[in-house]
């Protein structure tokens, strides 16, 4: 009797504890799915350039290309959660069946000891001549031990019964909420499935008007090409510059550690005299550690809605021959007015022109972010900055404004994307 308790209340246990594991994964979803959602809501709000020029159409089709790939993976994210309530309304189900099953025998398990009680045991006098009616104290005391677990028994089953009653009742709600967000889900999925084959069109003109004017396309990338080799070229000597000041600083330093320590002689350093050659000084080193732990964790270093239409690295552009793009960092569009702001503490180290616009570089120790083709610098040079910290207007020149953004440690270029938050 005690083990049919103890299987029941285990049964219980493995329900729940799997029905709060299916919540778990389904509110993680969802969770993501609504990140995505508010992203792709707010990059939709981007509006495209209506010139026709070589360079505005590259920059729409780098836009909806960014566009499409977002949907994609917001659609994805969709049919995941589609898949988790699937799988969800199924084992719900199974539950319901397994509880209808236990609660039936538990009904006729009741109703028969209830019938067993009344037949044999029709009042309290019965049970007392059943118990003194034994043979020897032994049977007395088991019998009146059976009165008592018997009854113990009937009042458990009860509270069992009411106990899945309740159960069913709530795993139904729980069924009848998941049917219905499954087919919100449904809906929504088919609803950006018809704006992705829009947008896959829309893709398809642009690539089109871009093959008739194949020679104008080949100049402007050559142009392009031309003017980020320039702005690599600049940013690296004054990367170069910072690597030899943090250099100097640790240096200075090392001989200051080295000269205190001669003042004050420590028996296990007695007869040494070399200066460990420190790349970087002690404060850089924290800011560089503090910063590698933030990796994943960045802020977009725009403000507002934003789209990354340029990725890091060398890639072919889709659906143009011969079209590569070499990207030392990434692009990120936002919307008119969007200002640049930095990705974490540091000092700004240079703000520098180029092409009649500014650039700005702050250092995070050994690291050092970059943030091109602004309109105006809100910072000047040897100015602390927090994470956050507006640093300038990202210029659009009359379409939409396109921040530059790189990411180094020393010399090394990194790929920003891993960095920063989604």
């Amino acid at each position: 009797m005690r083990r049919c308790v103890l299987l029941l209340a285990v049964s219980c246990a493995c329900v729940a504890s799997a029905f709060a594991q299916s919540s778990g994964k389904i509110r993680e979803l969802e969770k993501e799915r609504l990140a995505l959602q508010k992203q792709i809501t707010e990059s939709e709000t981007l509006l495209l350039s209506a010139k026709k020029d070589i360079g505005s159409q590259l920059g729409n089709l780098a836009l909806v290309t960014s566009q499409i790939e977002e949907r994609r993976s917001y659609i994805q994210a969709i049919e995941a959660d589609i898949k988790a309530l699937g799988e969800r309304i199924e084992a719900t189900q199974s539950q319901l069946e397994g509880l209808g099953k236990e609660l039936d025998n538990r009904k006729k398990n009741y109703a028969a000891s209830l019938r067993y009680m009344q037949f044999n045991n029709r009042s309290a006098t019965d049970k007392l001549l059943f118990v003194l009616s034994a043979k020897s104290f032994n049977q007395m005391y088991r019998r009146l031990r059976y009165v008592q677990e018997y009854a113990e028994y009937q009042r458990i089953q009860g509270k069992e019964i009411k106990r899945k009653q309740g159960q069913i009742m709530q795993q139904r709600q729980e069924l009848e909420k998941a049917r219905q967000a499954k087919t919100g889900l449904l809906r929504q999925n088919e609803a950006e499935k018809r704006k992705l084959e829009e947008q896959e069109q829309q893709e398809k003109n642009i690539l089109g008007n871009l093959k008739k004017r194949q020679s104008a396309l080949q100049k402007e990338i050559a142009r392009q090409r031309k003017q980020a080799e320039q702005l690599n070229a600049q940013i690296d000597r004054l990367v170069e510059v910072e690597i030899e000041k943090a250099r100097k600083r640790a240096e200075d330093e090392a001989k200051k550690e080295a000269v205190a320590g001669r003042s004050q002689p420590d028996a296990s350093q007695e007869g040494s005299t070399s200066i460990e050659p420190y790349r970087i000084s002690k404060s850089d080193r924290m800011l560089s550690g503090d910063f590698e732990k933030n990796k994943g964790l960045l802020p977009v270093p725009i403000t507002g809605p934003y789209l990354i239409v340029g990725h890091y690295g060398q890639y072919n552009v889709k659906g143009l021959k011969n079209v590569q793009l070499d990207n030392k960092g990434i692009d990120i569009q936002g919307k008119e007015g969007a200002m640049a702001r930095a990705v974490f503490d540091g000092e700004v180290s240079a703000v520098f022109q180029y092409n009649g616009l500014t650039g700005i570089l702050i250092r995070h120790g050994n690291y050092i972010s970059v943030y091109c083709n602004l309109s105006s610098a809100a910072v000047s040079k040897g100015d602390k900055v927090s994470t956050n910290d507006i640093i300038g207007e990202v210029y659009s020149g009359g379409g939409q404004p396109v921040l530059h953004f790189q990411l180094r440690k020393e010399t090394a270029k990194l790929n920003p994307e891993y960095w920063l938050g989604k």
